[in-house]
């Protein structure tokens, strides 16, 4: 089998994880990582850790310093629904930025021409892999908003359940991160001019609202529609590199979800295995045209996820533009 020539533009999870498998079959792998963004908590549920690791060859732990807390049950209160008692749902508090990073290490320390600093090869890559993409060339199913910060837990309370409530406007969700902080969340179907007043206003109608200190001082306002990629697989020609967008560039989720990581790492799993058919032989065009086919058919079933969802918890009308637009 011919070996490849790939540029991974990024050094997110999804990115750092496609050269790891493109290197390990052989392939001619340089990376240009992108500079680190911050702190980023991830809260990663056991079937995504397994597969981490399972793609990784790591053991049944994130790595040392990593896991910043445990987590052990959760709980969710959806619309007018029962509360549903509080299950078994094991996870952990991760920093993303710090474990990309780590995984990059790991990825220089096994195949260390790929983070070389000198460029290597001859000409053009054949294939460029990267998450970035320009918001105007996706299709995105609404325009919600997801409002995050840090505040601190009330004294004496659980902070090894993950908690789900609503309320008319949104959904929220509070993750303990161990110290006595939690991160709180809020999806509103719009943007939102003082988040942090709003995201204070959503808690103080919660359930949620007695288990926290306060308010965050400060919060964000992030997009937070499902997205994808209009077109999120092209072949090489002769002038140009094939290009493979993977995580949130190729295909984003609702949040609500929490199949975020588990969605990013399957994206950089199916561009592997675009490179590595079209080494053997097989047609760039047909690999690029089943890529977008798989990315269009999660995506549709995501929508109907949410489609059904929504309508059972949201029924004002500030929730009919998300509803129709998943529809």
């Amino acid at each position: 089998m011919s070996r490849a020539d790939v540029e991974i533009a990024g050094s997110g999870l999804a990115e750092v994880t496609c050269a790891w498998l493109l290197a390990a079959r052989g392939h001619r792998v340089r990376i240009r990582p992108r500079p680190d963004r911050g702190r980023r908590p991830l809260l990663l549920g056991a079937p995504t850790l397994a597969l981490l690791h399972s793609l990784w060859g790591t053991g049944s732990t994130a790595g040392p310093g990593l896991v910043t807390h445990e987590l052990t049950h959760r709980r969710a209160h959806w619309g007018a629904a029962p509360a549903a008692p509080r299950i078994a749902a094991p996870a952990v508090v991760v920093d993303g930025a710090r474990l990309a990073a780590r995984l990059l290490d790991r990825l220089a320390a096994h195949h260390p021409d790929a983070v070389a600093e000198e460029p290597g090869g001859d000409g053009l890559p054949q294939w460029t892999v990267t998450a970035a993409s320009h918001p105007d060339d996706r299709r995105t199913a609404g325009r919600r908003r997801l409002l995050a910060g840090d505040t601190a837990l009330a004294p004496g309370q659980d902070d090894t359940t993950a908690r789900l409530a609503c309320t008319e406007l949104a959904w929220l969700h509070l993750t303990p991160l161990g110290d006595g902080s939690a991160l709180l969340q809020a999806m509103v179907p719009g943007p939102a001019a003082h988040p942090e007043n709003l995201l204070g206003r959503l808690l103080a109608a919660s359930t949620l609202a007695p288990r926290l200190l306060g308010p965050p001082a400060a919060a964000v306002s992030l997009p937070a529609a499902p997205h994808l990629h209009r077109t999120p697989a092209t072949a090489p020609t002769t002038r140009t590199p094939g290009r493979l967008l993977v995580g949130a560039g190729a295909i984003r989720y609702d949040p609500l979800s929490g199949t975020g990581t588990a969605q990013a790492l399957r994206t950089a799993v199916l561009a592997t295995a675009v490179i590595d058919a079209a080494a053997a032989g097989t047609s760039p065009q047909a690999l690029c045209a089943h890529y977008t086919a798989r990315l269009q058919a999660a995506f549709r079933a995501h929508l109907a996820t949410c489609a059904r969802l929504y309508p059972q918890a949201f029924p004002s009308t500030a929730w009919h533009h998300e509803i129709d637009a998943c529809r």
